[in-house]
């Protein structure tokens, strides 16, 4: 074996050697700038708050500093404001899957009459909307305004999401359907029982894609929630960065102890940020081969 890599090694000609060094050279330069933001705001939440003060902090931190977790965790509006993110991940997640899926298979059938027009109005939603007025008034009509379910039902279904699913429906054999069929299986069976357990690498992305957008998700909060006891953990990080100064919160959430504004920010951001990146390695290794359906069947 090690024989072979080195006789493949020895027929590389200079150009290929070339062109995979300048490869490794570009992969590892988008590895520390995709990185480097991560490992800053970590260095910044644990440095010496006068290193940090004071600018020193550019890679590693300087001294070793928890309050800002302390300070940040012992908030009554962190806990609450996680609890309703992860109400709106679990239940939204749960609910765009059964729409995407109950959808997505329909659309893949060759003898669903009108699949072509149906998905072509479908798709005209990716380009052009209503706009953020019409979708108010919408959910107002609805009586949706300050309750958890103007943060899911609106984003029932993501248009791009259901054509990759879609997709990779289309990528079963069809012989496996007309097998079903010939032997009394219904629909609702035959996707249930074949299509769905063969679907794991696509369903797993799907997973990903809206459990991500749910947790990053603030908008909706800010348009349709008033009442802050239902704002998901993004819209309490936005507050910390962007609507209060040092001057009112942060200078009282420090008070009397070694720790500045700026750490208590970049604690927020990894205490909201780290639980949505754990869950990315259990669905690694469905991710490339359900990315990779949309690229290679329309």
């Amino acid at each position: 074996m090690v024989g072979g890599i080195e006789m493949v090694k020895n027929r590389l000609s200079i150009g290929d050697r070339i062109f995979y060094i300048i490869d490794y050279i570009f992969v590892a330069l988008v590895a520390i700038v995709a990185l480097y933001p991560f490992i800053f705001i970590f260095s910044a939440s644990v440095s010496n708050s006068a290193a940090l003060g004071r600018g020193e902090i550019w890679l590693f931190p300087k001294g070793f500093n928890t309050d800002a977790y302390e300070i940040v965790l012992e908030e009554k509006a962190v806990w609450s404001s996680y609890g309703n993110t992860i109400w709106y991940v679990v239940v939204g997640t749960t609910m765009n899957m059964v729409l995407t899926t109950f959808t997505a298979y329909p659309l893949s059938r060759k003898n669903f009459s009108g699949r072509n027009k149906v998905m072509m109005f479908i798709a005209f939603t990716m380009f052009f909307s209503g706009g953020l007025v019409p979708s108010y008034l919408l959910v107002k009509k609805l009586g949706l305004i300050d309750t958890r379910w103007a943060i899911v039902i609106p984003a029932g279904i993501s248009t791009w999401n259901l054509i990759i699913m879609r997709t990779f429906f289309e990528s079963i054999p069809q012989s496996l359907h007309e097998a079903a069929t010939i032997d009394g299986c219904s629909e609702l069976r035959i996707m249930t029982r074949i299509f769905l357990p063969l679907s794991l690498p696509v369903l797993s992305v799907m997973v990903l894609f809206y459990a991500v957008a749910h947790w990053n998700s603030y908008f909706s909060a800010l348009v349709y929630l008033n009442d802050q006891k239902l704002y998901p953990l993004q819209m309490h990080l936005r507050k910390i960065l962007i609507q209060y100064n040092q001057n009112e919160m942060l200078q009282e959430l420090t008070q009397g102890r070694d720790v500045v504004g700026q750490s208590v920010r970049y604690a927020t951001i990894i205490v909201s940020t780290v639980p949505i990146l754990l869950i990315y390695p259990f669905l690694q290794k469905y991710f490339v081969k359900g990315v990779m359906v949309g690229a290679i069947k329309g």
